[in-house]
């Protein structure tokens, strides 16, 4: 046949077409070969070189976006909460627990790195750092490190000088994780740092992981994770009447500036607000503070009450999966709070947790460091903001969070009298 006939040309396109086409495929998959054993870091790749290793390797690599999931579901647990609402020593609870890998306000990272940004803006990259914290993920914190600057070990976690899993073996010698007590922090301050890839292999270990936190401000940010089936998400919400969030916060203000400046951003303008303080009071600098501080109520007590709405008309991702806890109600029975509080999370009671709940709630004192967990009596604490709070101060933050105080059943005052009468109860029972 001429070499030159189109019949034979046209076979001949064809057959290259498809080596052509065979070549294509096997480029590609050497490609995604390459890509799966290639090492994701700061340094670049050298040519017939060694890579250098790090102290941690990102787990963002195609192999980890492809993973299967965890063979084991494990409980997840979620304290929803805010600031100077007796969390710290709420989350302790969990913290102490040999059963439990907790973590203590990871968010904070991200409050940090992109302040000033609004409290209502970052609520989508603190849900996504859940998401990766509850697979035991932790690579998500190098996003929020300071850039150039060196791998975030264990003790660079907001908290971990205080974490039970960072202060005990393995990955520190000083305590024991199935033994209940406070861990002193300059204590763990000398433990050695970890890798956060040590850190999530020991997160693996654990059958349930709880983060405590305060910048989840409506629970209806966490559906996605609720909903996610690969996930089994629980909320535990703990409230404080709102009138002594506000005293506490005043009194922490100093520790609260930026915090407190960025939920005031996330305000609505045109909502109507009864005035601070009387007309013929000079404004100074303390009073600015404490504005800031119950001003921040107003955006709080909103998006608590949406929470309590969504709770008291579950969606069915929400159903057997919230509940409540008052504050008081922790510090007048703390035993009966624990099992009820345990028996949700699916962890087994202990009389050493009961006792610990029990000295920490009854103290002879009141400690004069509002961050710090400490024995004292926390029945005085709960009710100190009567004796503290301007009238005016209570009436403000009753306007701001009446809705959520009905639902929560905390009663509003009526006369200043009634404020300082300590005989007379402001608590009812929840609607919730």
């Amino acid at each position: 046949m001429n070499t030159f006939h189109p019949v034979f040309v046209m076979k001949v396109l064809r057959r290259k077409r498809i080596v052509l086409f065979i070549a294509y495929i096997l480029l590609l998959i050497l490609t995604m070969l390459n890509l799966a054993n290639y090492k994701w870091t700061k340094e670049p790749q050298q040519c017939n070189h060694q890579m250098r290793s790090t102290p941690y390797q990102s787990r963002s690599d195609i192999r980890y976006l492809y993973r299967s999931s965890m063979p084991k579901k494990r409980q997840l647990v979620y304290v929803l909460t805010t600031w100077r609402s007796g969390s710290s020593f709420f989350g302790e609870l969990f913290n102490q627990n040999p059963e439990v890998f907790f973590f203590y306000e990871p968010m904070w990272h991200i409050w940090q790195k992109l302040y000033p940004g609004d409290a209502v803006s970052l609520q989508g990259a603190a849900r996504d750092m859940l998401s990766s914290l509850y697979r035991c993920d932790l690579s998500v914190f190098q996003l929020y490190n300071s850039p150039g600057g060196k791998n975030v070990t264990s003790l660079g976690l907001f908290g971990a000088t205080l974490n039970k899993v960072s202060c005990s073996y393995p990955l520190c010698s000083a305590y024991r994780k199935d033994v209940v007590g406070m861990v002193d922090d300059k204590v763990c301050k000398k433990c050695p740092p970890q890798s956060l890839r040590l850190l999530e292999e020991e997160c693996l270990k654990y059958s349930t992981v709880v983060i405590k936190g305060v910048r989840i401000l409506d629970i209806n940010v966490l559906a996605p994770l609720m909903e996610d089936p690969s996930l089994d998400v629980k909320v535990i919400h703990l409230v404080r009447d709102p009138r002594a969030v506000a005293n506490s916060r005043i009194k922490s203000r100093h520790g609260l500036i930026r915090e407190n400046l960025q939920v005031v951003r996330s305000r609505d303008p045109k909502l109507r607000r009864i005035q601070f303080v009387d007309p013929n009071h000079k404004m100074n600098k303390k009073d600015g503070s404490d504005y800031h501080s119950i001003g921040a109520m107003e955006v709080i007590c909103d998006r608590t009450t949406k929470t309590l709405r969504t709770a008291l008309n579950p969606p069915s991702w929400l159903k057997g999966k919230y509940v409540v806890v008052r504050y008081e109600d922790l510090v007048e029975d703390p035993v009966k709070t624990v099992r009820g509080v345990y028996r949700f999370a699916n962890l087994s009671d202990s009389h050493d947790i009961e006792s610990f709940a029990l000295n920490m709630t009854s103290g002879s004192s009141s400690s004069s460091k509002p961050f710090i967990v400490s024995s004292r009596n926390a029945t005085q604490a709960a009710s100190a903001w009567r004796t503290v709070l301007s009238y005016q101060q209570i009436k403000q933050v009753e306007d701001y969070c009446h809705h959520a105080m009905t639902f929560l059943g905390y009663e509003r005052v009526k006369t200043a009298a009634e404020v300082k009468d300590l005989s007379k109860s402001l608590l009812t029972v929840p609607k919730l």
